[in-house]
């Protein structure tokens, strides 16, 4: 694992549409982690842009993540990754043998205004505040 390596640990998020979940907690990660891990975010079937919502309500927790474009997931992304957290894409991720998966089970903010994604966007970060403290000493 990533302590024995010396390297910075590094993580995975996916959801079907990279464009709201795993961007939030991709966001979330690199914010809150202060760059001693690496954040990736991918999705099964990329969406054309992020949603809007999903920058508004991370935006109001000060983390812009306008510029961000959903990304395709790749097999490298997979096998270069230590940590692989799936939002909802299933049997669509490959499995690789000792890496750590996670699904975590969240609301799908798609066609949902800002309000519907706050809780949503709240949840994500207490996740990731917990992944954070499970991988860094």
């Amino acid at each position: 694992m990533p302590e024995t390596t010396g390297k910075s640990p590094s993580v995975l998020f996916v959801c079907v549409h990279n464009a709201g979940r795993s961007q939030m907690a991709a966001a979330y990660l690199s914010a809150l982690a202060g760059g001693a891990i690496e954040v990736r975010s991918a999705g099964s079937a990329p969406a054309d842009s992020v949603n809007p919502a999903a920058v508004a309500a991370m935006a109001e927790e000060g983390i812009d993540m306008s510029e961000q474009t959903p990304k395709v997931l790749t097999t490298a992304a997979v096998q270069g990754s230590d940590v692989v957290i799936t939002m909802g894409c299933g049997d669509t991720c490959p499995i690789f043998p000792g890496k750590r998966y996670e699904d975590w089970d969240l609301e799908d903010p798609a066609g949902q205004g800002v309000d519907a994604l706050r809780p949503i966007r709240d949840d994500i970060k207490s996740r990731v505040q917990a992944l954070i403290a499970s991988l860094l000493p």
